[in-house]
């Protein structure tokens, strides 16, 4: 989770917002800024693991730098209260990664509304007006910030029933695309991180075989692991990247240049289905 990432430093006293952050990606970044000096909101829709997930980074680095919030992000309320409280307690906001995002495979003929609505809600509403309320805040503290999306390689590449996962995807690439053209002259970037095939918790769950299921197709030889994505967050949100804008960074050691698939690859994992 982040130990083997080296950056130039500037993440001190930084306050970091990160949401979906209980597991995986996100909780890897909450350690990443953490031992990097930052001071972290920790989000996730489980009040409970966003806890134990703060207190986890709290105890590895030996400093409380971790603070749990625990919503749901399709809950625009919750979203500005939780903004607003991190304006109250920290001063300041200079970092949103907006992470938090669900996986829905189903095939296009029997989606259901209710799958879609939920879907849409947090991938879309959540990404929206999570770097909206970010935003507010970074301008009413004249903060030179930083706003990242989490886009995906389905966004760009059409993956078998992934059609309304993959729709928010490709949305998600636009909304950084259009959201840092309006904020660009106001000193915020918006950016966003098109992950491949990256091994997590989730994605072991829905394929056990899925580090060399994708390590034989990939064009590096590897499967991604969650340490590819924090390195490229870390440079969206460092001052190096203050000239980045709008842009979207696929981070899958090549697999959309050829983009190739083999049969023992699930394209509808039950784990992934779960309407959540």
């Amino acid at each position: 989770m982040g130990q083997n990432i080296t950056m130039a430093s500037g993440y001190e006293n930084k306050v970091v917002f990160v949401s979906g952050a209980g597991v995986g990606i996100g909780l890897a970044l909450c350690q990443a800024y953490a031992q990097r000096g930052a001071i972290v909101a920790l989000n996730d829709l489980d009040p409970a693991l966003a806890a134990r997930a703060a207190d986890t980074i709290n105890a590895a680095t030996g400093v409380s730098r971790v603070h749990a919030y625990g919503f749901d992000v399709a809950d625009v309320a919750a979203i500005r209260a939780a903004i607003a409280d991190i304006g109250e307690r920290f001063g300041r906001l200079d970092i949103c990664v907006a992470n938090a995002g669900i996986t829905n495979y189903g095939s296009f003929l029997d989606y259901t509304p209710e799958a879609f609505d939920r879907l849409t809600g947090v991938n879309l509403r959540g990404s929206y007006f999570t770097a909206q309320a970010a935003a507010r805040l970074m301008l009413a503290k004249g903060i030179v910030g930083r706003i990242v999306l989490q886009s995906s390689v389905t966004g760009v590449i059409a993956y078998p029933n992934l059609s309304a996962y993959g729709l928010t995807k490709a949305a998600i690439s636009h909304m950084a695309k259009t959201l840092g053209a309006e904020l660009g002259r106001q000193r915020i970037t918006v950016n966003a991180v098109a992950p491949g095939a990256i091994v997590t918790e989730r994605t072991l769950a829905d394929d056990p075989q899925f580090e060399a299921n994708w390590a034989r197709i990939t064009p590096n030889g590897r499967v991604g692991v969650v340490d590819d994505i924090v390195a490229a967050t870390l440079f969206l949100t460092s001052e190096q990247a203050g000239h980045v804008n709008g842009q979207t960074m696929i981070v899958d050691g090549g697999w959309t240049n050829t983009s190739p698939l083999t049969e023992d690859i699930p394209t509808l994992p039950t784990a992934g289905s779960t309407l959540r």
